[in-house]
């Protein structure tokens, strides 16, 4: 897959405290949609071309990751969403699972006995607020147009990085947006650290564009 990792050889793999996560990442177009059950299609039922092409894509790819992690059961099982929207595996409480697209990209995760979470960020040019508010808020909007200042080719890349990390931790948790993901501290430049019990990475030098995955090995994949 151009612009993705190959499988199974290439499949990042972290092991810590008896937790083992696959991650993949693709452009859309690259993804193995073949691997897709018919619930899969069924879930972008009614959703803007693009969007259902994005859900679709991230759909096959953690097909792709079950089938080579898990068994045939796993990777046949229905992707179901909690009240947070942290989506899991019908019938599968062992095996935790992440998706995530954007403008574009799919990515992908699973993680046998431990939370995971994962997210992919295009770059987006933008004005960003300045430092000594409450930090990388992706839009939130909280200070005036006035206290910003334009973003250079370079920031807008690490800001995205930096974000993916944040989104991934609190996919992780199970929060969500309600985890304020823009208060987790990230250095630039940075691709592994912990936040709590959170253990996180960066995939800067394995994709063109920001991947990142955050897993908790103390939590049960299913809770």
């Amino acid at each position: 897959m151009p612009g993705g990792v190959e499988f199974p050889d290439a499949v990042p793999e972290f092991a810590g405290s008896g937790a083992f996560v696959h991650v993949s990442a693709c452009p859309i177009g690259d993804a193995p949609i073949g691997l897709c059950v018919p619930d899969d299609l069924a879930a972008a039922g009614g959703l803007p071309a693009w969007r259902a092409a994005e859900r679709i894509a991230a759909r096959a790819l953690l097909r792709s990751l079950l089938v080579v992690t898990a068994d045939e059961e796993a990777a046949a099982a229905p992707v179901r969403g909690r009240k947070s929207g942290r989506p899991f595996l019908g019938g599968r409480p062992d095996v935790a699972v992440s998706l995530s697209h954007s403008d574009g990209w799919a990515a992908a995760a699973v993680g046998l006995r431990g939370r995971v979470g994962v997210d992919v960020q295009l770059p987006r040019p933008r004005i960003a607020p300045v430092r000594g508010g409450e930090g990388n808020q992706s839009g939130a909007g909280s200070q005036s147009v006035a206290s910003r200042r334009p973003r250079t080719v370079a920031s807008v890349v690490e800001a995205a990085w930096i974000w993916s990390v944040q989104e991934a931790c609190v996919k992780a948790t199970g929060e969500g947006l309600a985890g304020r993901p823009w208060q987790i501290p990230v250095e630039p430049g940075a691709s592994t650290g912990r936040w709590g019990r959170l253990r996180w990475a960066a995939f800067r030098e394995l994709f063109p564009v920001p991947v990142s995955c955050a897993w908790d090995p103390g939590a049960e994949a299913g809770s």
